[in-house]
């Protein structure tokens, strides 16, 4: 699914000039033509819209319309991706950090002391809705826009800031895992709630100096413009450098003005969090205990060791010296799969941002994606919002645990490596791995020269071309080889099978927090509930929060507030009309001349258009 929507994002071979993609028709394969209806028609799908917009029975002067409201004033709106995602973003990275102070045996409420270790179950049980709860506020106040909302952001951040801050000088250290593990996991929630306690009184700063000039804008006057230019717009450069430019954007994420997305995609911070947890637990909970193991070696280890048959050398300080280097490797092997894993984590995760953006701009421009047997409907359902409401939450766990198993088997393998290969090279000893290889060549060389001389005979002795076409020969023989080379084949395929074994878990490994791909295959797709969720989530992201709808509404909201002239903070700023409109550009020469009023009314019948045809928005159209 990415790369056929990287395809329909970018194409570097094409000439044409995308700047007027809808009114020029949409540019797709040929089975995927949007239907569409016809212009003559949009007499029949404003008053839905309208309906939509302002509701049946109107809105009063005093309040704002119910889904304008709502898309304008909720205080966490996730899907408005032109509000402020900073605060959202940050909130959730304290609100994963305290779950992650709830694994060690500790009190799961600040304001119980509990006696009886058993009873804390429940309580922590309790702890999964209190905290939510708890910084809910800090989230809230920020889409209110206002200074009083800001006066109470500003007391709560700095009230929790300081409760925190308190704690950790109070008590720094803990016996449970590391002495310094409490302290360490509370970074990112010190850091998120500094980050608030700075925010929001910068904010209510601004507030009070802006009072008296031109206040609010109409929302999504500035980013639906951005990013429905982005959509219906192709790169079309050549050269090395655009190569390599677009290259690079495909696996590499790139901020892009017109992208703006909503917290639940913006929270990739939450998921670095969860890789930050995790990382920091597997590191505090293994290697100080391989340090003290080895700083407590001593010669009875050689008594130990003998009892097992293991004699590495007759003199005992030798011994515990070969010990401890041992014990040193192991704890560089373990710290080494541990960057590699959390260095692939980041690369996935990033090239998962990638290809969401590929997938949203792709169902932004009307494209239908090969979802596999998923239904291809834009129309959201409940199990779409079940998945759209679990996507953020899952994508935190899968990253957690991708990172878990790619450390299990990152580091069986640099110990294989390590005490098999490299450490016996060096040291001229316990050469078990080369001695196996030396007492079983004639094995290896019948398989190597087995699979060597099937491809050389089936490259020159069964195939001929004749008339530029191959051809199978010597039949007979081809047959006879079959026949005397089936037993060795059988071991070569146990060979192969161990080795698709180990590629498949390696892969599935690699790619278990990457919810925007399937594990399985295109017809099984259904059943990875990662992938699934994925789906979901992408199909209410597109059609909730589609760019040509918000500015429609942007619309509405402008042209209503010039038929109820209020206060100059009320009214959008000189020159912002413009920018709020100009969605689609023309092609016409003589077009670009004409006065405003010709272009503003030219680019507004191009959104119509727009909202018309594309097929992710006409399941809110009227039905004939």
């Amino acid at each position: 699914m990415s790369s056929q929507a990287v395809g329909n994002q970018t194409s570097s071979g094409a000439t044409d000039d995308y700047s007027n993609w809808y009114i020029d028709e949409p540019q797709g394969d040929q089975e995927l033509q949007p239907g569409g209806l016809h212009l003559e028609s949009f007499h029949l799908y404003l008053p839905d819209v309208w309906n939509m917009a302002w509701g049946k029975g109107g809105a009063g002067p005093g309040r704002l319309p119910p889904v304008l409201s709502c898309l304008c004033t909720s205080p966490v709106d996730f899907l408005a991706g032109h509000t402020t995602w900073t605060v959202p973003a940050a909130v959730f990275v304290v609100l994963f950090s305290s779950l992650c102070l709830l694994l060690p045996p500790e009190d799961p409420l600040p304001f119980l002391t509990l006696a009886s270790p058993p009873n804390r179950g429940p309580w922590k049980i309790l702890a999964l809705l209190y905290y939510p709860a708890l910084y809910y506020p800090l989230a809230a106040c920020a889409p209110v826009r206002h200074g009083s909302a800001h006066l109470l952001g500003s007391m709560l951040s700095w009230a929790h800031f300081g409760v925190q801050i308190w704690q950790r000088a109070e008590c720094p250290q803990s016996p449970k895992i590391y002495k310094y593990y409490s302290l360490l996991a509370s970074l990112p929630l010190l850091l998120g709630l500094g980050f608030l306690s700075l925010w929001y009184p910068v904010q209510l700063v601004r507030s009070f100096r802006n009072a008296a000039g031109a206040g609010s804008e109409v929302r999504g006057q500035g980013w639906a413009p951005a990013c429905l230019r982005l959509c219906s717009s192709h790169t079309s450069k050549h050269g090395f450098r655009s190569w390599a430019w677009i290259c690079y954007r495909n696996y590499i994420y790139t901020p892009q003005r017109g992208t703006e997305w909503g917290a639940e995609v913006k929270s990739p911070g939450t998921f670095l969090v969860g890789l930050f947890q995790v990382a920091l637990l597997l590191l505090v909970g293994v290697v100080p205990t391989i340090q003290k193991v080895r700083a407590g070696i001593n010669t009875d280890v050689s008594y130990l060791l003998a009892g097992f048959g293991i004699v590495l050398s007759e003199d005992r300080q030798e011994v515990v010296g070969l010990v401890k280097h041992h014990l040193w490797a192991l704890e560089v092997c373990y710290i080494a799969a541990l960057v590699l894993s959390c260095s692939l984590t980041s690369l996935m995760l990033i090239h998962s941002l990638v290809t969401h953006r590929a997938n949203l701009q792709a169902l932004h421009r009307g494209a239908a994606l090969d979802l596999g047997p998923l239904p291809r409907s834009p129309q959201p359902s409940r199990q779409a919002l079940f998945c759209w409401m679990s996507f953020s939450a899952y994508q935190t766990a899968f990253t957690c645990l991708g990172l878990l198993v790619q450390q299990i088997i990152f580091f069986l393998g640099t110990v294989t490596l390590a005490f098999l290969v490299v450490m016996p090279v060096l040291h001229g000893r316990n050469l078990l791995l080369l001695r196996s290889l030396e007492s079983s060549w004639h094995f290896w060389l019948t398989l190597a020269l087995a699979v060597v001389l099937q491809k050389m005979a089936a490259h020159w002795v069964f195939l001929e071309t004749h008339h530029g076409h191959p051809e199978l020969t010597n039949r007979r023989v081809l047959y006879a080889a079959t026949f005397f080379l089936f037993l060795v084949n059988v071991l070569v395929g146990v060979m192969v099978a161990a080795w698709r074994v180990l590629l498949s878990a390696l892969y599935n490994a690699v790619h278990l927090g990457q919810m925007d791909l399937s594990l399985l295959p295109s017809r099984s797709a259904t059943l990875d509930p990662g992938y699934h969720t994925y789906c979901g989530f992408l199909k209410i992201e597109a059609s909730q929060s589609h760019p040509a709808t918000t500015a429609f509404c942007a619309l509405l909201l402008k042209s209503r507030r010039a038929r109820h002239p209020r206060a100059p903070q009320d009214s959008l700023r000189q020159g912002e009309e413009e920018e709020g409109i100009q969605l689609l550009h023309t092609k016409d020469p003589t077009a670009r001349g004409t006065g405003p009023r010709a272009r503003q009314g030219r680019v507004r019948w191009g959104l119509a258009y727009t909202l018309l045809n594309n097929p992710a928005l006409q399941v809110h159209g009227a039905q004939p």
